[in-house]
């Protein structure tokens, strides 16, 4: 379990990194994003992804746990935001106009592959054991791609 403390404590500083440029650019382009009735809330599950990887590198970081103990948690914590960002995707694909809602499904798909990994992870370390590591290194690689290509629509491509 020590060897992963340098990948949390990376992984936590990127997180808490991104959340900031993903709040300049909420900042930066406010009205043109809350001129779209779905990037609000893309924007929102971009911090929650970010936010989500903070939080479980913070509670890997902490010393002397069980697989048990961190397998709980992991769990009950990835069911939480696997719920939420779910309502909210179906909210923003109900909301999407038709021309573009087989492109959202590519964002709903993202965000899926970013969040289950946590629960199969968490799974995982109440099963089987410290391969929940893995699952939750998928989870951060997969919620990283999504949370920058998110950060590039809402710095770079609402000005166009």
């Amino acid at each position: 379990m020590h060897e992963w403390n340098d990948f949390f404590v990376a992984t936590a500083g990127a997180a808490a990194a991104l959340t900031g440029l993903i709040f300049v650019g909420i900042s930066v382009n406010l009205s043109r994003i809350l001129s779209y009735q779905t990037l609000p809330v893309r924007a929102s599950l971009s911090l929650i992804l970010l936010v989500s990887i903070l939080l479980f590198s913070l509670l890997l970081l902490i010393p002397k746990e069980s697989t048990t103990t961190i397998g709980y948690f992991v769990t009950l914590l990835g069911l939480i935001v696997w719920i939420v960002i779910s309502r909210s995707d179906i909210k923003v694909y109900r909301q999407t106009d038709i021309k573009y809602k087989r492109l959202f499904l590519f964002n709903l798909l993202l965000d899926q592959l970013a969040i289950l990994p946590y629960i199969v992870g968490g799974l995982s370390f109440l099963f089987v054991g410290e391969v929940g590591f893995c699952w939750i290194s998928v989870a951060f690689l997969i919620s990283f791609i999504k949370a920058v290509s998110d950060a590039w629509v809402l710095l770079i491509e609402i000005l166009r």
